[in-house]
């Protein structure tokens, strides 16, 4: 029988008195990760149980909006990469894709 490796990822979150976060902290030792601050994060995982995805959307009070705008534009790129590796959907990545660049366009992103 093979050896299995059992990996983790960990996310660690202060918040204020009202319950919004303040830090944000995520360590992943296999990454070479550890204790590293973020001001955003958005993490996704599927229920196959009841067909449904289901997510956790946290970011700091300090997280500048024109910084969260291209996270969010360079989030949207990349799961249009993942969505192409995983079912190799060509003509849909490449409508992604488009969509990804009309983001881009109307937030003025390409313009920094």
């Amino acid at each position: 029988m093979a050896s299995t490796h059992k990996s983790e990822i960990n996310i660690d979150i202060e918040l204020d008195e009202n319950r919004v976060p303040e830090k944000l902290q995520w360590t992943a030792k296999d990454g070479g990760v550890e204790n590293e601050e973020t001001k955003a994060l958005l993490l996704s995982v599927w229920d196959s149980k009841n067909k449904e995805s289901l997510r956790i959307d946290l970011w700091t009070k300090d997280m500048p909006v024109d910084e969260m705008k291209i996270f969010f534009h360079q989030t949207l790129v990349s799961m249009s990469d993942t969505f192409h590796r995983a079912t190799q959907d060509e003509k849909m990545s490449a409508t992604m894709k488009d969509f990804c660049d009309y983001f881009a366009e109307k937030l003025e992103l390409n313009k920094k």
